[in-house]
Order: C-alpha cells, then sequence, then structure tokens
C-alpha cells in the first residue's frame, strides 16, 4: 500500500513512547544500585534469574491479561520468585523488603527513562494535517496509561483515545479494534495498525482485515520460527509518511 489510509489505529509502548525496551539493561542499572543490599549475590546473577522468571511470568495469556493492569504489584511478584529460585538453589538472598524495593525501583526507573520516541509528534501531527483519522490503543491500566496521555501530550492528537483499564477490554480481544473503529467510522479495509507487538498489532488485525505494521524501532527482525508475517516493517515512525 503506497497510499495513506482512511484511518490508523496506534499503539503506546514502545510505538509512540520508548516505554518497556531493553528491560536487561534496566534490570542491570537499577540492581547495582543495590549491590550492597544483595551481597553476596552478584548483580548479573541477580538479573539473569529477574529476567527469567519475567518471561515465564508473562508467558501466559491468562497471567498477563491479569497483571498488566498491575505493573507495580507484578515486578514485585517477579522479583521475589527470582528469590525465591535463587534460595531454593541454596544461595543466600535478602529479606522480603528489599526484593519489593527493588521491584518498586524499576518502576520508578521505567517512568524517569520513558521518552517519546524520535518524530513521534511530528508523524502524528503530519497525518492529522493530511486527513488520517488517527486512534491511540493501548494496553494496561488506567491511571498508569492516562498520564502517559498527558504527560506526552498526546490526547488533542488523536481523534479516539482507547484505555483498556477504562473501557474493560484490550488487544488481542477482536473489540478492542472493532470498537475503534466504529469511533472512527471505518472499516478493516481503510485502517491500518502500527505497534510493536506482533500478536496484538500484526496477527490479530490481520484476521479482522487491517493493514498491519510492525514497528520494529531496535532492528531486531522478526523471532526465529514466528509464523506472522507483517504486511510492512518500519524501524522508525517517520516511514510511514513516505
Amino acid at each position: 500500500m503506497t497510499r495513506l489510509p482512511k484511518a490508523i489505529l496506534f499503539d503506546l509502548d514502545d510505538t509512540i513512547l520508548s516505554a518497556y525496551a531493553r528491560p536487561e539493561a534496566a534490570w542491570l542499572s537499577i540492581a547495582e544500585e543495590f549491590v550492597e543490599q544483595l551481597a553476596p549475590l552478584s548483580v548479573v546473577e541477580v538479573v539473569d534469574k529477574i529476567i527469567a522468571c519475567s518471561r515465564e511470568f508473562w508467558s501466559d495469556p491468562a497471567r498477563h491479561r491479569h497483571w498488566r493492569l498491575r505493573l507495580l504489584d507484578a515486578r514485585r511478584e517477579n522479583v521475589a520468585a527470582a528469590f525465591a529460585e535463587l534460595a531454593a538453589s541454596g544461595r543466600p538472598v535478602p529479606p522480603t523488603d528489599v526484593a519489593h524495593a527493588l521491584g518498586d525501583r524499576f518502576s520508578e526507573y521505567r517512568e524517569e527513562q520513558m521518552h517519546l520516541l524520535p518524530d513521534a509528534h511530528e508523524v502524528v501531527d503530519a497525518l492529522k494535517q493530511r486527513g488520517v483519522l488517527l486512534a491511540l490503543v493501548t494496553n494496561g491500566a488506567g491511571d498508569t496509561q492516562r498520564a502517559k496521555v498527558e504527560r506526552f501530550e498526546l490526547a488533542h492528537r488523536f481523534d479516539h483515545i482507547q484505555i483498556e483499564g477504562e473501557c474493560g477490554f484490550g488487544k488481542p480481544e477482536e473489540r478492542a479494534y472493532l470498537h475503534a473503529m466504529e469511533a472512527l467510522e471505518v472499516k478493516p479495509d481503510e485502517t491500518w495498525m502500527v505497534g510493536d507487538n506482533l500478536e496484538w498489532e500484526v496477527a490479530a488485525p490481520q484476521r479482522l482485515g487491517i493493514f498491519a505494521i510492525w514497528h520494529d524501532a531496535l532492528g531486531r527482525g522478526l523471532p526465529p520460527g514466528t509464523t506472522i508475517r507483517p504486511d510492512r516493517i518500519i524501524r522508525s515512525l517517520s516511514e510511514l509518511l513516505e
């Protein structure tokens, strides 16, 4: 497709904002602040275990749906699980309050480091000026996601803002996309979906006939073995205007 569509549905986190990418680097930065409390465990040992537990934790779709609305609590759970596995292997671990503090600091750090991706405002504004209808469709808790919308001055840039915690449903449920298109009064063949999650922003929209664009901001390429094939892959939002 070489022409712009009537409407575009945008994801928020790691599509408009840099929010949750590179978790390993973020955990390493935070763990360095807790070197004394973690001793004699090494920072790398702790972070490796947290990452492993986190991947297992979020891999279950049902658990993901429940806990993505309670991210602060989920991070505490992940650190506690990592400490429990280390303790089970005979390693000395810090008390529970350190696990909670580590999880809470990670949440704070993510907020501190969050920023707009390059040209995000400019691209969204240019699309709006060209007459494209725009919707922001994001999962997550209402207060958390709404705060991002306000902090990064996104509310007036979109014709429709849809937050899972406010409306009661989210991606990859079909009604998340159908509701956004209904709000914009467009059909699937008039719509693009742009986002970083292959299931939520590519596979699920494609099943409805939406043109799905995968935002691969880190340039990692499609994961080995995936059967999902985006209709288009972009490295930056500015490519939408080309």
